[in-house]
Formats: structure tokens, C-alpha cells, sequence
């Protein structure tokens, strides 16, 4: 069973776009969240968290999570 947690829903409500697009790769263990299809970003910001800003002119437009299956203590 998959439950959502009261600080995951607000955390949705919050993000910069009301379509979400999310992709996970289970080989590569990455997961995609987009929140422009296409994304077109023309910047990114590499945090040592291993997730990757996606920026078009300063907007965010996604987020790639590496080993996103070892993200938040899973």
C-alpha cells in the first residue's frame, strides 16, 4: 500500500506548476519530475544531494532526483 503523507500533498500544492509529469528509470534508479512538457531548459543547478535543478530563463521547469530509491531515508 502507498500512502501520501499531509507534508507530501502540501509540498505538490506548492510546486511552481499545476500539471506534473513524473518518470521514474528503476535500471538507472533516476527519477524525472517535470513540470513543463517540453522542459526546454536552458540552466541547471547541480546540488550535492544528487538533484538537478532544470531551469528555462529562471523558471523551474523539473527536477532529475539520482538514486531517487535511496532519497528521504527509503
Amino acid at each position: 500500500m502507498v500512502a501520501l503523507s499531509d507534508e507530501l500533498i502540501k509540498g505538490l500544492i506548492r510546486l511552481p506548476a499545476r500539471h506534473i509529469w513524473v518518470d521514474y528509470d528503476d535500471v538507472a534508479d533516476v527519477l524525472y519530475i517535470s513540470f513543463r512538457k517540453p522542459q526546454e531548459a536552458n540552466d541547471s543547478v547541480i546540488e550535492d544531494d544528487g538533484r538537478i535543478y532544470h531551469y528555462r530563463d529562471g523558471e523551474l521547469v523539473g527536477i532529475t532526483v539520482l538514486n531517487a530509491s535511496h532519497s528521504a531515508g527509503n
